[in-house]
């Protein structure tokens, strides 16, 4: 291996585009021995249409070599078009990319595991970035590294930070029990999984175990963990400042998806914001279904947007509006720092508790209140400016 070859002794995992945006933020900001090969310019990547891509982002001095990263992608298609650019984006910084098919069929998430399991028994850092996965809690049980590394998957490190502090077990925020006694049968038989997984997020220094949080979301390092914060200095290096338009956009969520928010609530929230700040744009969410877009571009004219890549990219590379609002997600904590002097204000709108549904989980009201309390730099929008309805 030369020493500009990615590291065998450092493999990450991701299952999203922000996953993998955040691993390029981490190699980007993480120390290690300079490439002999840094001041060498790479030739520049090309976009789906055709158009020339930045070069890759000057390293910082002292930066580590490359790395080796796995993606294991969802099956909907907005995600694997975003991950592969994303990955073309790793590639062009000299970054060596596995596409690994872990879902799909019954026997995919063996036949994934046997093909890395080598690899992950080799690995002396292992990055991943959804701890809340049961395939990477799998894959944990094969880690021997000595480092563990957590990038963030939006939001849902706030809730691993806070559920790790507690000793509990990691549960989505926004999962409801359920599954009768099928579901009950499958946790007992995946408890040990999760148990071990549970041991690997937690530093130990007598055995030379070391856990590191690289993150944008307002969250503190506990039982010897170490945090390091992730202001999207790769984002910034690379791409922007953007050209900045006179309008508003709006960032989409998938809170209707995932059953948190009634979809009529969410639907009169969104016309009202669009009227009160004059929004011309709305950028969805890679979750949002079709047929929720095309009822919200029908109930208020907004231009629907599917971004290519991660709206933190999108965003910087511009155009973007001069205000981008949005309501409790990922974005109220990354934009900021990947806008950072550009004259963007981000503002975020409360979520009336009256806009959850009944099948909400009992953490949603405050988890999604501790996601706009928590925000830096941002402007508070009230409930109130989007009501409810009747």
């Amino acid at each position: 291996m030369t020493p500009s070859s990615p590291s065998a002794s450092t493999l990450a995992f991701v299952e999203s585009p922000v996953q993998l945006l955040n691993v390029l933020e981490w190699a980007y900001a993480r120390p290690g021995e300079q490439s002999q090969l840094d001041g060498v310019p790479r030739q520049r990547g090309r976009r789906a249409d055709g158009g020339d891509l930045p070069g890759p982002a000057p390293r910082p001095a002292g930066a580590a070599p490359p790395l080796r990263i796995v993606v294991l992608p969802p099956t909907d298609p907005m995600s694997r078009g975003q991950l592969r650019r994303v990955a073309a984006l790793a590639r062009d910084e000299g970054h060596e990319v596995r596409w690994q098919e872990a879902r799909g069929s019954r026997f995919a998430p063996l036949k994934a595991l046997a093909a890395l399991a080598r690899d992950v028994r080799a690995a002396r850092t292992v990055v991943v970035g959804d701890p809340f996965s049961r395939y990477v809690q799998l894959l944990l049980t094969l880690v021997r590294a000595e480092e563990l590394v957590v990038v963030d998957d939006g939001t849902a490190t706030m809730e691993f930070m806070a559920q790790t502090a507690r000793g509990e077990r990691l549960v989505r925020w926004h999962r409801v029990g359920g599954g009768g006694l099928p579901g009950r049968v499958r946790e007992l038989a995946y408890a040990p999984v999760s148990a071990t997984a549970r041991r690997r997020f937690t530093p130990a220094a007598h055995r030379g175990h070391r856990v590191e949080v690289f993150s944008s979301m307002p969250v503190t390092a506990h039982g010897g963990m170490t945090l390091r914060v992730n202001d999207f200095a790769w984002t910034r290096a690379r791409f922007g400042p953007p050209r900045l338009t006179k309008g508003t956009d709006l960032v989409g969520t998938s809170l209707v998806e995932t059953g948190v928010v009634d979809p009529d609530r969410y639907l009169d929230a969104v016309r009202a914001l669009t009227l009160e700040h004059g929004a011309t744009r709305y950028f969805a969410h890679r979750r949002e279904s079709p047929e929720k877009l095309r009822a919200l571009s029908r109930a208020t004219g907004l231009e629907i947007v599917r971004p290519d890549l991660p709206l933190e990219l999108i965003a910087r590379r511009g155009p973007v509006g001069r205000t981008i609002v949005s309501f409790p997600s990922t974005v109220v904590h990354t934009l900021p720092y990947a806008l950072t002097g550009t004259g963007v204000t981000v503002a975020v709108c409360d979520v009336d508790p009256a806009w959850l549904t009944g099948s909400a989980s009992p953490r949603a009201r405050s988890f999604l209140a501790g996601v706009t309390d928590t925000a830096r730099d941002v402007r508070r929008l009230p409930a109130q400016a989007a009501p409810t309805a009747g």
